[in-house]
């Protein structure tokens, strides 16, 4: 069942959008080898905590680099290009997110990597395209591409999304498309190159606000809690908290406005979805003042009877107790001070997961694979190793 552990992953990889999308990957069991400057490494390495007691090992870094290896190569040196290539020649994927100026410089271009590894799959993430070398920060990509009007109150500043889902979503994007690749390869025997713009992908979640304003002229902005086109979906407050509501048709309406705190609300006019939507404001606000007076689980329960979808508003130490997130974390152990990180589960179980008992190597030291890398992998010896550590080519 272990389809994927004889591929293997090079990255040049810093910030999130590449090490979140490495980290899928050996989420499958896939050997991955992150590359970074000698000195200037990952600066993600720096954010956060420092919750170990040591440099390079901030708190925001161990969140997506656990299950994986990292060394270090100068690439601004000929040695370590050529070092590039001998790693290529024995990997399957070569993934990056440098801006595009710096492809031919460094020597990671796809002509000069394909002679290495002739079926190479070969991966740049931009922010907007080979063509392109404008910095992509996440919320700069959700002002852009239109996130963040659709996120926030109506009337109120726009909000950028809780998670940094331009980067995220990207890494996602880039996973089918690795997959894709792998595939015809097996298939066809040919590698490819494969450019993916974190603009395009994060514009292409806007599918119903894109069709909706350039097929039929509708302005589509942000709404807060409340939907587009049912009614209601919303947050109310409870006597303890807040819960949220969703009504997708008629029916739950009905079934709704039946319960005994809230028949006030069985009118004439409520019973159509439109009618609920004309006066969606006023209907928050009669629902919430029959909410607020019931505590928090009374409500579930009560809705639970009768299929109408709702949720309490859950705090973050709250989801990861929840029954089927906490069967499904990943954890990752560090061999040096026994510290075990307790790390977000991943969106399906993989057969590496479940057979390593869902637990990854501890995210690596920066350059702490070198030896394995350099001396087991490509064979040098320790005398070469050294020389070329002090000609600071790794």
């Amino acid at each position: 069942m272990d389809y994927f552990k004889n591929i293997r992953i090079l990255a040049l990889e810093q910030a999130t959008v590449v090490p979140y999308l490495t980290y899928r990957l050996a989420q499958d069991g896939m050997e991955v080898i992150r590359i970074e400057h000698p000195v200037l490494c990952d600066p993600n390495r720096k954010i956060g905590s420092d919750v170990l007691g040591e440099e390079l090992m901030n708190s925001y870094y161990l969140c997506i680099n656990a299950g994986k290896k990292a060394v270090t190569l100068n690439l601004a040196e000929e040695e370590g290009r050529a070092l590039l290539r001998s790693l290529v020649s024995k990997s399957d994927v070569f993934v990056t997110n440098q801006l595009p100026r710096n492809y031919t410089k460094l020597g990671i271009d796809y002509d000069t990597l394909k002679e290495a590894r002739p079926d190479l799959v070969w991966v740049g993430v931009t922010g907007f395209g080979p063509e392109n070398n404008e910095a992509a920060y996440d919320p700069i990509l959700q002002a852009r591409s239109g996130l963040m009007e659709m996120t926030g109150e109506p009337g109120e500043t726009p909000q950028t999304i809780g998670v940094p889902l331009p980067d995220m979503g990207t890494s996602e994007h880039a996973y089918g498309l690795i997959m894709k690749a792998l595939l015809a390869r097996q298939l066809s025997g040919r590698g490819e190159r494969i450019d993916l713009s974190m603009f395009q992908s994060s514009v292409s979640w806007l599918t119903v606000p894109i069709a909706l304003t350039a097929s039929f002229g509708e302005r589509v902005t942000r709404r807060g809690n409340s939907h587009a086109f049912f009614c209601p979906v919303h947050v109310y407050r409870t006597r303890d908290g807040f819960i949220y509501v969703a009504m997708g048709n008629d029916r739950q309406w009905k079934a709704f406005a039946s319960l005994e705190p809230f028949r006030a609300l069985d009118k004439p006019e409520y019973e159509l979805n439109n009618g609920r939507l004309q006066d969606a404001e006023n209907l928050h606000r009669a629902i919430e003042s029959v909410t607020a007076e019931h505590p928090t689980a009374e409500l579930i329960d009560l809705l639970n009877g009768i299929r109408v979808p709702v949720s309490e508003i859950k705090e973050i130490p709250d989801v990861i107790q929840d029954p089927l997130v906490e069967k499904s974390l990943l954890t990752s152990v560090d061999p040096r001070t026994s510290r075990r990180l307790v790390l977000s589960p991943p969106p399906h179980m993989t057969p590496f997961l479940d057979n390593s008992g869902r637990e990854l190597s501890f995210p690596p030291r920066h350059g702490e694979h070198n030896g394995e890398v350099y001396g087991g992998l490509l064979g040098l010896s320790g005398a070469e190793m050294g020389e070329m550590k002090e000609r600071g080519v790794f």
